[in-house]
């Protein structure tokens, strides 16, 4: 590694030569790509992944939750305000090791929850399959140390567990999510919730566990056990928090003693105006609508009131812990010297978790573990023995003007924070500039002057990227990567979506909030909404744009066909 001297040097150089090229005439993207990538300059890598986090969850995105040294990192690098993900967390995370469309990468629902038509299809495995080369197979192949902390959810066996596609050291919680603490609680059923250590199952965990404070310093472990071989890092943080069940360190939660007391809706209008304050929405962009099983602050009963503001001062200590153990790794790695050359990038999942508690789980069979497991006292919240979650109304708050929240594919759900951040990007910026997770791992193997491997990989056939890598655009030298004509498309639990330019059509049950059973010819119809003019998606222009909408409607038959989709017989999942 170059030491920081060196890396400033090398700076001031590459700066000094792109001024005198621009002064010629010449564009410099070259060499600057260049003065970034190559030969013994590749850069480490920091692959920050949070659960759950909603699109104004962070200071820099409009949230009254102290995130200081987050927001130094956004503040200093290229905040990406049109960031696309999935609507779940496994397909977002199957796109992100890929750079391939989820519905052929694994991924194309979520592990268990195919229905009888998907079942044993191809790109519907329910792990992170072989048709795919992963990131961190080629990081691996091409001189990196490749870690790995945090949530997994690709995989349960070994041979698809963290260890087999390509991570030397991996400290990985295998499920969707876990309590935070030591129990190993479940989200699902009664058994323990599933861990592997670099790919070992994992019986117990340290008495002191606490998810984020634990998966940071486990990283922080694994790349201080190599650093004196001078080899870049590949470090794929990916925490579980803020996921449900809402539960952070006693102290942790008291500093956000009373700060929810005015209810959600004033929440909701005071992260409203501080977004327009920080020119992240237009000043005219209308609220989002509230949802029918959205209940008034003033409705509710003074204790109703109480343990509800409650939830969201866990829900907040939960974000503030993380930006904590965050700020802990970034100091350390200017402490040994590597925070000059280590490539961040930032970004949560899906939208935040809005669903109502009782009524979205009931049929998942925890109905009963929600009411005998745990100690739901007012005084136990957020402890380790409870299990909890904010539902709708806090989470309209956390996405925004964006309407609904995770599982869908309206702006809410597939909408996310994210950023990027290195000494060698131009100065601090904010793009608003479409880009999905897709393009993320093109982008990472371009600024570490690695070339994909195409269509074969280890003697199997692969799918080639489907992203594109957003380099450029994080250099300053483009304002977009992807043009009017380029179209994304998204299906998860049969709600479904297409992204063309400034449109996109979208299906959502129309009546029956999450009816799983229900056959979706039944109750579904497409939706036409101008981003440009309607970001918020508030006005269907389904019949008024007939035109519009057929030329919508064959962008999506074009991307289900491209990419394998197959609409589920009935919906299991969110």
């Amino acid at each position: 590694m170059k030491n920081v001297s060196e890396l400033n040097y090398i700076k001031i150089l590459f700066l000094f030569g792109f001024l005198l090229f621009s002064m010629m005439g010449c564009s410099g993207e070259n060499e600057k790509q260049t003065a970034m990538s190559e030969g013994d300059n590749q850069p480490n890598i920091l692959l920050i992944v949070v659960d759950d986090l909603g699109y104004t969850d962070l200071g820099a995105f409009g949230s009254e939750i102290a995130t200081p040294n987050l927001d130094a990192l956004a503040n200093a690098g290229m905040m990406l305000t049109n960031y696309y993900v999935a609507p779940t967390c496994s397909p977002t995370r199957a796109m992100l090791l890929s750079g391939v469309d989820n519905h052929l990468a694994g991924m194309g629902t979520m592990h268990n929850e195919q229905s009888d038509n998907q079942r044993n299809k191809p790109g519907y495995e329910g792990y992170l399959n072989f048709q795919v080369a992963a990131l961190p197979n080629i990081l691996k192949d091409n001189g990196y140390h490749t870690y790995m902390t945090g949530k997994w959810h690709l995989g349960y066996e070994e041979e698809t567990s963290p260890t087999a596609r390509g991570f030397e050291r991996s400290y990985a919680l295998l499920a969707g999510g876990a309590g935070h603490f030591s129990n190993m609680m479940s989200i699902l059923g009664s058994n323990k919730a599933p861990y592997r250590e670099d790919g070992m199952l994992v019986d117990s965990l340290p008495e002191n566990f606490y998810s984020t404070k634990f998966y940071t310093n486990k990283m922080i472990e694994y790349i201080d056990s190599n650093h004196s071989d001078n080899k870049p890092f590949f470090g794929y943080l990916a925490y579980s928090a803020p996921h449900w069940p809402l539960q952070a360190p006693i102290e942790s939660i008291e500093k956000h003693a009373g700060n929810y007391d005015a209810g959600y809706e004033v929440l909701y209008q005071q992260r409203m105006r501080k977004l327009k304050a920080l020119s992240l929405i237009d000043q005219g962009i209308p609220d989002s609508l509230n949802l029918p099983e959205d209940i008034p602050w003033n409705d509710l009963s003074d204790d109703e009131k109480k343990r509800s503001s409650k939830l969201m001062e866990i829900y907040a200590a939960m974000v503030s812990d993380l930006d904590h153990y965050i700020g802990n790794l970034i100091d350390h790695l200017k402490d040994i010297d590597e925070f000059e050359n280590t490539f961040i990038f930032f970004m949560s999942d899906n939208g935040p978790e809005g669903h109502p508690l009782e009524k979205s789980f009931s049929e998942y069979g925890i109905a009963n573990k929600l009411s005998t497991c745990c100690d739901h006292s007012y005084e136990n919240m957020g402890n380790a023995n409870s299990y909890l979650w904010y539902g709708p109304e806090w989470a309209r708050a956390g996405a925004g003007p964006w309407r609904r929240f995770k599982g869908f594919t309206s702006e809410g759900g597939i909408r996310a924070p994210a950023f990027a951040h290195y000494p060698l990007l131009n100065d601090s910026s904010t793009k608003d500039s479409v880009i999905h997770v897709k393009d993320v791992m093109p982008t990472l193997l371009e600024l570490a002057n690695i070339t994909h491997p195409g269509s074969a990989y280890k003697g199997r056939e692969i799918l080639t990227m489907q992203g594109t890598s957003i380099l450029p655009l994080l250099m300053s030298d483009v304002d977009y990567i992807h043009d009017q004509e380029h179209v994304e498309g998204w299906e998860l639990f049969g709600k479904t979506a297409v992204r063309k330019g400034d449109w996109k059509i979208i299906q959502e049950p129309q009546d029956d909030f999450f009816s799983w059973q229900t056959p979706l010819a039944d109750n579904y119809d497409w939706q036409l909404f101008n981003l440009k003019e309607d970001p918020s998606e508030l006005n269907n222009l389904a019949k008024t744009q007939p035109k519009k909408m057929k030329e919508m409607l064959a962008a999506w038959q074009a991307y289900k066909k491209e990419n394998n989709v197959i609409i589920p017989e009935s919906v299991m999942g969110f």
